[in-house]
């Protein structure tokens, strides 16, 4: 069956690749709202949020549209063997700054087993029946 899905509005559109095996720093843009939707693969979006990470799996299986605004710390996981692809249908609010795109580290690490429970519970959802 096809599936189609509206464009988001944007003023610049990504196609983004994540490679294998990658546990991504937290990065923040300050300019720009980040709109992803995955095209192929899968991957945990990790933010940090009131000083806690939360972890969201994103599955081209499951595809959903998340919404990034700015000032928000995120990274990308990407536990796979494969690669990851998604669109980024980038929102400007002002003019691109060089520190939207520079790595903040992790002021504690990641729960790399808490970002597999959250790649699980997707893939549970997904082959529950409809």
């Amino acid at each position: 069956m096809t599936h189609f899905f509206t464009p988001q509005a944007s003023h610049e559109t990504m196609l983004v690749q994540i490679p294998p095996n990658t546990i991504d720093d937290l990065f923040v843009h300050k300019s720009q709202t980040d709109q992803l939707l995955v095209v192929k693969g899968q991957f945990v979006l990790v933010t940090l949020i009131n000083k806690k990470y939360q972890y969201l799996a994103l599955s081209e299986d499951y595809p959903a549209v998340v919404t990034i605004p700015p000032g928000v710390l995120h990274g990308a996981i990407n536990l796979s063997s494969e690669p990851c692809v998604l669109v980024n249908a980038v929102l400007r609010h002002r003019p691109t700054q060089e520190r939207d795109y520079i790595t903040r580290g992790r002021p504690f690490p990641y729960d790399l087993a808490a970002a597999e429970a959250a790649l699980k519970q997707l893939q549970s959802t997904q082959k529950q029946p409809v």
